[in-house]
């Protein structure tokens, strides 16, 4: 298993980088969108926690800035039916802590809003990760509790994606200092915070 790549960011594209090594060779590497936003110029010396890959098909490098982006796409790539491409797009659209709180909390609307996953991988992945990704949430985090779920598919309803109701929903809930809002309330509260970013 090749457990690391370190050397210079050769090139970025969409969804992938070249990392040269000192020794010359240059490892294409599959990495989320996160991650992409995360990295420097190219030129720059860069190290990747990696994962390979190995298909019928070929071999593929899965790469990430830390363990814990690595250990989350082992978590998810557990799963049946759920291959990298998959994980890879989990990752991209709800990074770590976000798509670790849906798994968690069993949000379905929320997981089957990534592109690819429909419902039965979502649900699949809530009911065979639920247990298993405490370690990727932050604790401090304020999860959508089950009166919210109304005013996420208001919001929906509205016009806005998933993730971005449910990221709307949270701050709401976050900055309201643990006071439980009616479901009108909280949609108004998370349309302000919508309208004015």
């Amino acid at each position: 298993m090749i457990a690391y790549v370190r050397g210079r960011l050769a090139a970025k594209s969409s969804d992938r980088v070249v990392v040269e090594t000192a020794g010359g060779v240059g490892y294409e590497v599959t990495v989320p969108l996160g991650v992409m936003e995360r990295l420097p110029g190219t030129g720059t010396e860069v190290t990747l926690a990696t994962e390979l890959v190995v298909r019928e098909d070929g071999w593929a490098l899965y790469g990430f800035l830390d363990e814990a982006e690595r250990r989350f796409f082992q978590r998810l790539t557990s799963v049946s039916g759920v291959g990298p491409k998959l994980a890879v797009a989990v990752m991209s659209a709800l990074g770590v802590e976000r798509g670790a709180r849906a798994v968690r909390e069993k949000n379905i609307a929320l997981l089957s809003s990534v592109s690819g996953i429909g419902r039965k991988t979502a649900e699949r992945l809530a009911l065979e990760l639920g247990d298993k990704v405490d370690e990727f949430v932050d604790g401090a985090a304020v999860p959508i509790v089950a009166g919210a779920e109304a005013a996420l598919k208001a919001l929906e309803r509205l016009g806005y994606s998933t993730p971005q109701a449910d990221r709307a929903l949270r701050e709401a809930l976050a900055g309201n200092g643990g006071a439980v809002l009616e479901t009108e309330a909280l949609v108004r509260r998370a349309l302000q915070l919508l309208t004015t970013r």
